[in-house]
Order: C-alpha cells, then structure tokens, then sequence
C-alpha cells in the first residue's frame, strides 16, 4: 500500500505536506496564563497528535489519485481518535479543577477541549491543502497554500473578548453594615467583623454593562461569570483561601437592567491591570448567545 502511495511523484507534496502540517500544530500551540498545556508533557502529547493529523492529512489526496481507497478510511479512524482527544481533556481539567479554589467551570473546560480536538482539525486541513496544491501547482503552489493556511489557523487561533460585547468600568466596592456592594448592584452578606475588614482594604469592583440584548443574555450565563473570576484569579491572584466564603469573588446581576457587578480579591490590587484581564477574558462558546437573531423577533411575535 505504502510502496504506491511513496511513488516519486508524491513524494515531495506527502513531505512538504506534513511539515507544514506540524508547523501549523506547533504554532498553535501555546501555555499562556492558564499554564495548560503544562511544559514539558502536555505540550509533548499534543505535538505528537499533530504529527499524526499532519500524516493523515497529507495522504488522502495521493491516496485517492491511486485509487487506495483503503487508506482513505483511516481519515475516519482518525476523526474518533481527536473526538477522544476531546474527552481525555474535559476529563483532566474538571479533575484539575476540584483543587482550584476559584474554579474554571463546566462551560469553560468545554471549551478549552474543543479548541484541542478543533485544532487537530486544523492541522489536517494544513496539511491536506498543501499537498493538493504541491501536486497541483508544483512546489511553489505548496508553499503559498501551506503559509495561506497557516495565517488562517493563526486568526482562528483567538477567539471574541468580553470587551467586544461589554462596557468595563470601575466599580466602587462598599459596605452597607453587613451587606457588600459594588456600586448598586448587591454581591452578598458579611457577617464577620474581620472579613468585611479585608474587604475594605483589598476588594476592588467593576461593572459590566451589556452593549445590546445579546451580549446582556451571554454574560449573564453562570459559566461566562465563572470564566470572568478564574482569570482574574489566575493573574492577580486571590486573597482567600478554602473555607473561606466571606471571601469568595462573586459576579451579580441587576436583573433590572441587565448589568453585572464583579467583586474581586486579588494579590495584587492593580486596578488596571485587572481591567485589562477582564476585557480580555474569551467569550465562552457554549455560552454565547443571540437571542435577537430569531425569525420570531424578527417577524415582532
């Protein structure tokens, strides 16, 4: 099967065809503030799955050319391999995340293993393109749509912010005898004298206002509210520790208005920085919606 496969004439587009293919893996491939992929393993396992979508990718074109279509079928193999991908990743975050003590969420580890089985897509597709253009067009053909592909996988790569969809501004984080308040939007009830203490000195607070009926649905989903504190935890920190509910970092919402008020108690208190950190927290997928977009809102029903 191999021998026609390797034949002469498909054996620098399978090469050029692969490499770009890893390269594309390897550029997707980053350990940013969330530390996951974790250095050195993490990143190992992810590369050698891209090494393989690469191959795949790389021969289904000269397979169908010599009419091997047995090979064809291991592109289906391949597809509930990544899908395994998907839930081998949703398995270790949510077992990484019983220790957090400000927790990613369900929605957020959903989409973290849908990027990882996404981009095993993705590397495939590289790979694929590159060498039907090389057979096509000779080399300089392979190259152009390996880079064209490349730079797509590169915008693909980050997703929508929060700031696309939401207006952040301080908040002013006070105390009305025992209840909290950022601005006036109500957070919680602090009974203890000590608590309301360390609120004072490292509670900071924002509000979030919703730029159209969209954005007012989406950001008041609990995952997307999840996803807001984690971050800015794992930036900056958090003062608190478990046990401690008078000291966890809430999100609450004026139902009347649909705005959000978000109680933080980072480390470190930069309210700028933290402010940067929230405007670029990712629009969770699973979340997201867009309610307006419906033909009975459009039709007035």
């Amino acid at each position: 099967m191999l021998k026609g496969l390797l034949a002469y004439d498909y054996v620098f587009p399978l090469v050029l065809g692969f490499l770009f293919g890893i390269l594309c893996r390897i550029h997707l491939l980053r350990t940013d503030y969330r530390q996951y992929p974790t250095y050195p393993h993490g990143k190992i396992i992810h590369v050698s799955l891209g090494v393989i979508a690469s191959a795949l990718g790389a021969l289904a074109i000269p397979a169908l050319l010599k009419e091997n279509y047995t090979a064809v079928t291991f592109l289906t193999l391949a597809a509930q391999q990544f899908r395994d991908v998907r839930n081998m990743e949703r398995t270790t975050l949510n077992e990484i995340d019983k220790q957090e003590l400000v927790p990613r969420g369900g929605p957020y580890i959903e989409g973290i293993a849908m990027v990882f089985e996404g981009r095993n897509y993705m590397v495939m597709f590289t790979s694929l393109v590159t060498t039907t253009a090389t057979i096509l067009f000779h080399w300089w053909g392979g190259v152009i749509a390996g880079v064209i592909a490349l730079l797509i996988s590169r915008k693909l790569r980050s997703g929508k912010t929060l700031s696309l969809i939401a207006e952040i501004e301080p908040g002013e984080v006070r105390m009305e005898g025992r209840d909290l308040y950022v601005n006036d939007i109500y957070i919680m009830n602090v009974g203890l004298t000590d608590a309301q203490e360390i609120i004072r000195e490292h509670g900071v607070g924002f509000i979030l206002t919703p730029r159209d009926a969209n954005a007012k649905v989406t950001i008041a989903h609990p995952g997307q509210r999840q996803a807001i504190l984690h971050d800015v935890a794992t930036q900056l920190g958090v003062y608190t520790d478990t046990g401690e509910p008078s000291l966890t970092p809430l999100v609450k919402r004026d139902i009347k208005s649909g705005r959000m008020g978000v109680f933080l108690l980072p480390q470190e208190k930069d309210v700028e920085r933290a402010t940067s950190v929230i405007r670029a927290v990712p629009i969770l997928e699973s979340v997201f919606r867009m309610p307006t977009k419906t033909r009975l809102v459009k039709k007035g029903m």
